[in-house]
């Protein structure tokens, strides 16, 4: 299996960060190669596996060399390929001058392929490459839907779940007429669900019923580990592998990798 998965969605707040990290670090436990490339200016995936600081070396160095195709080859991105403390997981990191280079590709050539290009160098060394997006929709989320083989969606089961999905699947439609045919639904994926609220049950039959795709039978719990580990620049597995958070993704991973319905 060789696969690009983006993990999206517009609303901020969702756990999409939380599951960027977690599933990269628990297909990596699965002992697959695994590549995070962190899309976000903020950097929030790149600090939950250690990377606190700006690297001289980040994703917008190699979207600024992939304006000329050419430039683009695995040696050129490996100083980008940052090690994490999971043997199989790699981490290219990300950082503020990630929020100019919105800027400077609206008038530039091709400028939803960068990603793209750099992708279609690095695909092969890996068997998934995980992409954490930007909470809005925005040329940096265009570049990675184009690149994307899949989109999981992230939602929190709160009372705004639905807000904002119309939107992001009307994206992802455009995007597979214009730009990217073979580009799927991997899944939605109920985040901070908590089985003793009733909202949170009324909340997953709601997008179970609203979305024809893919519902993730996992279920992401409100964890109090998932919270911490971030601070200390660690994927939940390595902060505490029994939480219920860490198994959960655990089991996420597993499903995609069986491919269960």
């Amino acid at each position: 299996m060789n696969k690009v998965i983006a993990v999206c969605n517009q609303k901020g707040g969702v756990g999409k960060t939380t599951t960027t990290v977690n599933l990269a670090a628990s297909f990596a436990a699965l002992e697959k190669r695994v590549l995070l490339i962190d899309m976000d200016p903020q950097g929030n995936a790149s600090q939950g596996l250690g990377y606190n600081e700006a690297q001289d070396e980040d994703v917008h160095e190699a979207l600024h060399m992939a304006s000329n195709p050419d430039n683009v080859s695995y040696e050129a991105l490996k100083p980008m390929l940052k090690p994490t403390a999971l043997n199989y997981l790699t981490i290219m990191p990300s950082g503020p001058d990630l929020a100019v280079l919105e800027i400077e590709l609206v008038n530039a050539m091709s400028r939803e392929r960068r990603l793209e290009r750099i992708i279609s160098v690095l695909r092969d060394h890996f068997d998934f490459i995980i992409i954490d997006s930007p909470p809005s929709l925005n040329l940096l989320t265009l570049n990675i839907l184009t690149a994307a083989n899949s989109v999981l969606i992230p939602v929190q089961c709160e009372y705004y779940a639905l807000q904002g999905l119309a939107e992001l699947f009307n994206t992802i439609r455009l995007v597979q007429k214009n730009l990217n045919h073979s580009l799927t639904v991997e899944g939605t994926l109920l985040t901070m669900y908590d089985a003793r609220l009733t909202l949170s049950r009324q909340v997953a039959s709601e997008v179970k019923n609203y979305i024809s795709e893919r519902v993730f039978k996992t279920m992401i719990p409100r964890n109090v580990k998932l919270s911490e580990a971030p601070s200390h620049g660690k994927p939940a597995i390595l902060y505490d592998v029994q939480s219920a958070g860490a198994q959960s993704y655990m089991k996420l991973a597993e499903e995609i990798l069986n491919g269960k319905h």
